[in-house]
């Protein structure tokens, strides 16, 4: 079953960690420098057992300005927010940064936990009860359940378990099964067990001797055990506080922040589409391409945030932007994030990730900029076949396959399948290999289907004397070039409608036909009763032009090439043609030259024939390339099939 997640929040020094202790008799500062600084640096993990019978996990995050970093990376898993105020300070700076943070990583529940009960007044109490309560007014935590507590005495305690037993007795805990995501806040080894990491897993189902694979760098592992808060499993699913205990990688080779998830899940990109709030506590505008330190998931990214349809965003506002990242960022839409200034460092916005791989985006011209509007309002106002349609449309030629569609949408399995159904039957999108389910938007294909007929027209206009064109040829010619698989499907696409035919290796428009002028006819016909009449010493090609020096070369190459199309002359090599009636009685001759013989070598050929070794030569490898004859040393003897 889903587990729920609770995470703390709050200034340095206004009793988190002491809430926790008191709450679940679990101290959650493991580092010595922690219990010596007296301040919460790593996260920290617990759980607790409500009466309801869920188990409750609960992440501790550190409080310090200096370790923010920690605590996004803590607050990135959480259900709910246990958000701490002492009492006897009120609202502080980290308590304003921190709630920045629960809002931008979309945190919509939680509630309000005065510390500290014990060290004030009642009158003082009441003044920051009523100072807080203004301070999280229009907030998800605005009508949120107020709790004073004394970790010292106890006091309130037992209420705060009360609350969160409520909370988690209304939630709905149906979880949509898809590939398997944990963002890893921890790596450590082990000796005996060997490398061991822990995070929050964030979705999905995943067990005992599956693979992991870590993004962004592709590295793959098996599972060796899995434990929750201490208790072996061999299935953990979303919303747990998760140790995974890891073969066949070695600690050096993960990083905190690395994503460990089901392989082929993810698909990493230095580019993200995204929605961006750009915090009303700001001092100044943002202008675009500024420089922001990214965090996402557990992660942390250098990037710049381009601004898609404006040079300058005020406080307050929201935006649509691109991020650059230095790094790749393995995410999917819908994952929030947060941007911190680069220098000095303070949190300035945050939002949702919209595409995970998007192209590089023009911004400059104001007709990119109404484009820019037009793809994000699909983003975020449109159906998934609609974001699926401006996937594959923008993958243009190359296409997407099912399983990266799948991690570009988010949906996958058989709701995928049902998704596609409709606008692959309507010719919305075609698929061009059923193997990998390689994908192309049905629009990119009619493009393409469209420069093909076009290209043969041109072709044939240019060249009237040939039937057709090389289908390698073809693909070769076309921009942007297209891979063997896509220009065999857009062909049988083509033939299928009747709009060309293909012959073997080429190819040609459905009502091409040659047609010869009367001097081409004439030129044709004196070609074919030259090499007949040369019988086996015909004329090289030089001797050709000669004869007909009147005609360009290339009508005289286009003639030829038609007579070897329609077999009215068989070429050996590129410098010899021969009559096929010449080639069919030279055949019979050597096929009963060898049967009375047993065998013939180039010698008794050139007796044979007469012909001298120019002729003798090719002649002999022709009749092996026909399969004729075949070689044995310096001899040819008649192939199985041609002894009869």
């Amino acid at each position: 079953m889903r587990e729920i997640i609770l995470g703390t929040a709050g200034h340095v020094d206004h009793g988190k960690t002491s809430l926790i202790r008191a709450l679940t008799g679990i101290e959650t500062d493991r580092l010595k420098e922690e219990k010596k600084r007296g301040i919460t640096i790593e996260l920290g993990f617990a759980y607790l057992d409500l009466p309801c019978g869920h188990r409750l996990g609960i992440v501790d995050v550190p409080g310090h300005e200096k370790f923010i970093r920690n605590m996004v990376a803590g607050a990135a898993g959480m259900d709910m927010v246990a958000f701490i105020i002492a009492a006897d300070e009120g609202i502080m700076p980290q308590t304003v940064e921190h709630f920045d943070i629960c809002r931008l990583l979309g945190v919509r529940d939680g509630l309000i936990v005065l510390t500290k009960k014990d060290m004030v007044e009642a009158e003082w109490l009441e003044m920051v009860e009523e100072e807080v309560r203004e301070f999280f007014r229009g907030s998800f935590l605005e009508d949120a359940p107020l709790v004073a507590v004394s970790s010292v005495t106890g006091e309130g305690i037992e209420r705060i378990t009360e609350i969160l037993d409520d909370k988690v007795r209304a939630m709905d805990f149906r979880e949509e099964f898809g590939p398997f995501r944990l963002a890893v806040d921890r790596v450590f080894s082990m000796k005996g067990f060997g490398t061991v990491i822990t995070g929050t897993s964030l979705s999905g189902r995943i067990g005992v001797g599956d693979d992991l694979m870590f993004y962004p760098g592709g590295l793959k592992a098996k599972i060796r055990g899995i434990q929750v808060h201490g208790r072996d499993v061999e299935v953990v699913e979303a919303g747990h506080r998760t140790a995974i205990n890891l073969q066949g990688i070695e600690k050096e080779e993960i990083s905190r922040g690395d994503l460990a998830a089901t392989p082929g899940s993810l698909t990493p990109s230095t580019l993200l589409d995204a929605r961006l709030h750009y915090l009303e506590s700001n001092s100044r505008e943002l202008k675009n391409r500024t420089q922001v330190r990214v965090h996402v998931g557990t992660r942390e990214i250098v990037g710049r945030v381009v601004l898609m349809e404006a040079d300058t965003i005020r406080p307050g506002s929201d935006a649509n932007v691109q991020l650059i990242l230095q790094d790749p960022a393995a995410v999917w839409p819908g994952d929030r994030f947060v941007i911190r200034s680069y220098s000095p460092i303070t949190t300035i916005g945050g939002g949702t990730i919209l595409n995970n791989a998007p192209r590089k985006r023009k911004r400059t011209l104001e007709r990119d900029r109404q484009r820019n509007r037009e793809i994000f309002a699909i983003y975020t106002d449109g159906s998934d076949e609609e974001r699926m349609l401006l996937f594959l449309e923008e993958s243009g030629l190359t296409g997407i396959t099912a399983d990266q569609l799948a991690t570009r949408l988010g949906v996958f399995g058989k709701k995928l399948k049902k998704l596609l159904q409709q606008p692959v039957s309507k010719g919305l999108i075609q698929v061009v290999e059923s193997e990998t389910q390689r994908l192309i938007a049905g629009s990119t294909m009619e493009q393409l289907t469209a420069t093909i007929l076009d290209f043969l027209a041109a072709y044939h206009r240019d060249n009237p004397l040939r039937t057709g064109l090389a289908k390698e040829e073809l693909r070769s010619r076309l921009r942007p070039e297209i891979d063997q698989r896509l220009l065999h499907y857009a062909l049988s696409l083509l033939t299928r409608k009747k709009k060309i035919v293909q012959e073997g290796a080429e190819v040609r428009l459905a009502g091409h036909q040659v047609t010869l002028q009367v001097d081409e006819q004439e030129m044709q016909d004196k070609i074919e009763r030259l090499y007949l009449d040369a019988g086996l010493t015909p004329p090289n090609f030089k001797d050709v032009l000669a004869t007909f020096a009147e005609f360009p070369e290339q009508q005289i190459r286009q003639v030829i090439n038609l007579l070897l199309q329609e077999n009215r002359l068989v070429k050996i090599n590129e410098a010899l043609y021969f009559h096929p009636r010449v080639l069919a009685e030279l055949t019979e001759r050597v096929r009963e030259f060898i049967l009375s013989e047993g065998e013939i070598d180039a010698p008794r050929f050139k007796e044979l024939t007469g012909l001298t070794r120019k002729f003798s030569i090719p002649l002999l490898e022709y009749f092996d390339k026909i399969k004729l004859t075949i070689r044995i040393g310096d001899k040819r003897v008649l192939r199985k099939g041609e002894k009869s």
